[in-house]
């Protein structure tokens, strides 16, 4: 193997060495720094279990919605028919 290649092969592992090591001392100072908060009580408990929103019921027999399933629709059928 030519002396060129070797230092080259001997380059790019030491990079991908050197992004590994920092990429895992990112996720342990991360976790360790959550972990840290949280005991102390600066997490907030409204971001991590956020409340569960109500889901609104729609009325079957509202003329509005109706005339918006007749809109809806005419749209999708003009649609179709332009792109065939």
């Amino acid at each position: 193997m030519s002396e060129l290649l070797a230092e080259g092969l001997f380059l790019m592992l030491f990079g991908m060495g050197t992004v590994a090591v920092f990429l895992t001392t990112l996720v342990l100072t991360t976790k360790t720094m959550s972990a840290v908060l949280s005991k102390l009580g600066f997490v907030d408990t409204a971001l991590t279990h956020p409340a569960p929103q109500p889901v609104a019921q729609s009325n079957k027999n509202d003329p509005q919605n109706e005339e918006l399933v007749a809109v809806i629709t005419a749209a999708i059928s003009q649609f179709r028919s332009r792109h065939k």
